[in-house]
């Protein structure tokens, strides 16, 4: 299969749907994108109803192009990224895996213009980091929440207003920053650096003043972010959890037991910002997103470095600190259905406290005049008791 013929496959698979987010190419099943958050078939010519073992590998091999590199990678780890630019029309971030022996590839289409922060709706918490000097900030979910673009929307508010240094190290990179008041250098894994421990301590003998970690996955990382923004870095980086709390514990978890205090301590003072995502399915199509904000403040540092108790827990901080930014999921869903965004199914399914959004769905439906629940016909039992022969 020749480079041509990928690309006919590719722009086939694009033009096949509106909003098409991942193209998915696995063995057994057509090629397929993901559009409006489902995966939708796609035809081409000649037809193939479903693709060989032979078709996915030699489609896979393709777009790793001979790289030694990823070739290694894939054959000792089971999978590889890399990015793929479609001439005048796309770029990708490309995963290839292998799954019962055969190889799959999904591919994430890249944004070619960078979305500002109005233009994503995010939370006014984003704008404020954009002006934070130093410090982290972490930007938290699972993969394909849309992490990468509200850090880039960050990062191109501080493009458009300050003139400092910044380094970005990208796996891959993905949003490619124009020079406009800053001055951006974006490095990419494996081809201008190893690893993001080595890639960041390097960072630091480079004169930035911002720096984006695009993943802080093991202790090394974390460990050398935190000397990076104890030296008046500001440092951004993404972690896979799935709200404020867990995040602050995955991070401590990194460190031993006897190092716990430490790292409590230095986390409390470096750490600006978390923030947590979600991609949910929006009305009408196409998906939106809801937030978790958690902003630090004296409360916030101090559960840090003593840990969550009764009455003092992360999630009670975020809930009642609405005025000052921050918010919790269900916070930020019932929003989202308050303004007819999402469904309620759609609320229920996505929140992590069911029995707290279920209050908020029902006050805002209380709120509309709207029915709060399915029970009806109910009366009183007037003869519950009574003896038959007061009947």
């Amino acid at each position: 299969m020749r480079k041509q013929q990928i690309d006919y496959f590719l722009t086939a698979m694009l033009e096949s749907h509106e909003n098409v987010s991942d193209l998915n190419i696995t063995v057994d099943k057509p090629f397929q994108v993901e559009s409006g958050g489902q995966l939708m078939p796609v035809s081409v010519n000649p037809p193939i109803p479903v693709l060989t073992p032979f078709q996915a590998e030699i489609f896979a091999l393709n777009l790793i192009d001979g790289d030694r590199r990823l070739t290694k990678i894939l054959l000792s780890q089971g999978s590889c990224d890399s990015s793929y630019q479609l001439a005048g029309k796309a770029r990708f971030r490309v995963n290839v895996f292998s799954q019962k022996g055969y190889y799959s590839t999904v591919m994430r289409q890249l944004a070619t213009r960078i979305p500002t922060i109005e233009e994503l709706n995010l939370p006014e918490a984003f704008s404020k980091m954009s002006e934070e000097r130093n410090g982290i900030i972490l930007v938290t979910g699972a993969t394909g929440t849309g992490k990468t673009t509200s850090l880039a929307a960050v990062l191109d508010e501080i493009n458009e207003k300050h003139s400092v240094h910044v380094i970005t190290l990208e796996d891959p990179v993905e949003y490619l920053h124009s020079q406009k008041k800053a001055t951006f250098n974006q490095r990419e894994l494996g081809l201008d650096f190893d690893a993001f421990a080595s890639g960041l301590r390097a960072a630091m003998r480079q004169a930035p003043k911002v720096i984006l970690v695009g993943e802080m996955r093991d202790r090394e990382t974390v460990e050398i972010g935190l000397a990076a923004a104890e030296t008046g870095h500001l440092v951004l980086a993404t972690v896979h959890t799935v709200d404020a709390g867990q995040t602050i514990n995955r991070i401590i978890g990194m460190f031993e037991q006897d190092e716990e205090k430490q790292i409590r301590t230095r986390l409390a003072d470096t750490l600006r910002w978390v923030a947590c995502q979600r991609l949910m399915p929006k009305v009408g199509g196409d998906r939106v997103a809801a937030f978790e904000i958690m902003g630090a403040n004296l409360r916030v540092k101090d559960v840090i470095i003593n840990g969550e108790s009764e009455g003092k827990t992360f999630y009670g901080i975020i809930d009642s600190s609405r005025p000052f930014g921050m918010m919790t999921f269900e916070q930020s869903i019932s929003e989202l259905f308050q303004n007819g965004l999402i469904t309620e199914e759609t609320a229920a399914s996505y929140a992590t406290r069911k029995a707290i959004i279920g209050r908020y769905l029902d006050s805002i439906k209380a709120a509309r005049g709207e029915k709060t629940t399915s029970i009806e016909d109910l009366s009183l039992d007037s003869d519950y008791g009574k003896s038959d022969e007061y009947r």
